[in-house]
């Protein structure tokens, strides 16, 4: 038998993406995408928080509550091995898309 494989959203590859460096809470990572992508990705909560959800009710990412300086409990998020791995397997995919979409545009140019 075939093991189906996952494919996740660009949204998802992309959060997953940020806590591969560091774990974060919601807001900061609003922050960091659209620091990182010059604006290009400006995510609201209302998108995030449901791909947060998501990734850890698939047991990608892990919640746990911190308090900040100020004084604020924070829902932080960490990736897990588990979300770790498929990071790993999807940011290969996605440059071979890439790699493929480009070959095609570059062609055309020609």
């Amino acid at each position: 038998m075939l093991k189906k494989k996952q494919n996740i959203e660009h949204t998802q590859l992309l959060v997953l993406s940020l806590l591969a460096g560091e774990d974060m809470y919601g807001y900061q990572m609003i922050v960091e995408l659209a620091r990182r992508s010059d604006r290009t990705f400006e995510m609201k909560e209302g998108t995030l928080y449901p791909i947060l959800h998501g990734l850890e009710k698939e047991g990608y990412v892990e919640a746990y509550q911190q308090t900040a300086p100020t004084g604020r409990v924070r829902k932080y998020y960490h990736i897990t091995r588990k979300g770790s791995g498929l990071l790993s397997e999807e940011k290969e995919a996605w440059q071979r898309y890439c790699g493929a979409v480009n070959a095609v545009l570059e062609a055309s140019l020609a």
